[in-house]
């Protein structure tokens, strides 16, 4: 025996009403057809009643829709607050507990903010590079003369604080110069065509990052023989700077070497005959050239062993990382044209127009972004 579904003996409207979902009352305002009510009726009505329930499915998925795009919506403003949150915390972390130190923690470590003057050690006799002409009111002039200018300018002194004093080779390391009195007088830096050497660094100087480089090369008057290769010089009289890193390889090419803490000491004696050629950097060299032109001779001899120089910070880390971080800038910061100025006004005029020997790399070598601590929102080359 088959049993009969009681639902489908209901009235039509009485099991709508009995699906009609609680939130949509208005479906529930149906009237129960009568009992006479004709079969076409009945069909006009249902087909009306399909259309009802097509229209509530559809309400019912749209709020659907809407009620999920709306809980997404919730959820990503959620996680996004939250990994502003996660980078605030870590950046004050940075800031307050540990992280790089800041400018600011680094020029107290250094004791810059203490002093009143900037002593820097420099050459005094280099054209070019560094030169003190008492002639001209005791003016100041050459590469590493702008240099000091600019990491002065970036530790926050003027021109006029900056105090330059004239040393020898040897005294570089110890930081040690001479005032005009002849007085010994200890620098914060020494710039002074100084080439970083790991030999050097383990001897206990502290450099900063290179700030140019240059090569070797020799001078000889002009009647000399041409000049091609250290080779050249086997068993000639050649003068250098005390502790330069020329001095090996012209002992390696079986030179007869002199050493002179000024390379005006080794221009004196070429200029008497008492020796043959001048041997050290190429940048240096190329001072005496550019000034006295009918005199001199500059021969490149095409080594592959680059000079590197550098700042001697002393025992200073503090100082070491302002200056990188001055250096960096220059590097950098493509509005910053310092160097560039400061190689164009010095060396880049001193090549020969006829003998176009090299003198130095005409752009800044690449630095580092030291690891200095700075607030998001500025900017570390500024």
């Amino acid at each position: 025996m088959v049993e009969r579904d009681d639902s489908e003996t209901q009235p039509v409207g009485r099991r709508f009403r009995q699906w009609a979902p609680p939130d949509l009352p208005w479906l529930r305002r149906r009237i129960v057809p009568p009992p006479d009510v004709t079969v076409e009726e009945i069909a006009s009505r249902d087909i009306a009643e399909q259309e009802i329930f097509e229209e509530a499915i559809e309400e019912v998925e749209l709020r659907t829709v809407a009620d999920w795009e709306l809980r997404f919506r919730a959820w990503r403003l959620a996680g996004l607050g939250l990994l502003l949150v996660l980078v605030l915390v870590v950046t004050m972390s940075r800031l307050l507990v540990g992280g790089p130190p800041s400018v600011a923690e680094l020029r107290a470590e250094a004791g810059v903010d203490e002093w009143t003057t900037l002593n820097i050690g420099v050459k005094d006799d280099q054209y070019g590079v560094a030169y003190y002409d008492p002639a001209d009111g005791g003016k100041w002039s050459g590469f590493d003369i702008e240099i000091a200018y600019m990491i002065a300018e970036d530790l926050g002194f003027r021109r006029a604080d900056v105090r330059f004093y004239g040393l020898e080779s040897e005294d570089r390391a110890r930081m040690q110069a001479t005032d005009p009195k002849g007085n010994r007088v200890a620098v914060q830096l020494v710039i002074a065509s100084y080439s970083v050497t790991d030999k050097r660094k383990s001897e206990g100087v502290h450099f900063s990052a290179p700030y140019l480089f240059t090569e070797q090369s020799v001078i000889t008057l002009n009647d000399h023989d041409p000049v091609s290769a250290l080779e050249d010089l086997k068993d000639q009289r050649v003068c250098t700077l005390s502790t330069s890193t020329s001095q090996n390889a012209l002992q390696d090419a079986e030179a007869v070497v002199s050493r002179k803490n000024r390379v005006r000491e080794c221009f004196a004696e070429l200029d008497a005959g008492k020796i043959d050629a001048v041997s050290t950097d190429a940048a240096i060299l190329a001072g005496w050239k550019d000034r006295f032109p009918e005199k001199y001779q500059h021969w490149d001899l095409g080594l592959e062993s680059i000079e590197r120089w550098g700042v001697n910070v002393g025992d200073n880390p503090a100082l070491e990382k302002l200056v990188n971080l001055t250096l960096y800038r220059s590097y950098a910061d493509p509005k910053d044209s310092r160097w560039e100025r400061a190689f164009q006004e010095n060396l880049q005029a001193e090549i020969d127009r006829d003998k176009k020997t090299p003198i130095a790399d005409g752009q800044q070598p690449r630095v580092e972004r030291p690891d200095v601590r700075h607030l998001p929102w500025e900017d570390p080359l500024g």
